[in-house]
């Protein structure tokens, strides 16, 4: 048996990065959540700012398990 250790090497190159990057996305969206809570203490500041943070990363986030439930259920294709 031969393994293209290459092909494995690149595989877990991107499956880290992939992994590395939705998860800071998703901390991007917890901080867009916690600006938008202090604002609201505050009375002021960028409460828009922070609803847009949050929405526009968690929707990233969902789009990101969305596909990946594609990938792997068969019937979806």
């Amino acid at each position: 048996m031969h393994l293209d250790w290459t092909a494995l090497a690149l595989v877990a190159a991107v499956s880290v990065g992939a992994t590395v990057a939705v998860a800071v996305v998703f901390a991007l969206g917890v901080l867009g959540v916690a600006r938008l809570e202090g604002t609201r203490a505050r009375r002021g500041g960028t409460f828009a700012l922070g609803l847009t943070q949050a929405t526009l990363c968690f929707l990233a986030c969902a789009a990101v398990v969305a596909y990946g439930i594609y990938l792997i259920v068969p019937q979806f294709r």
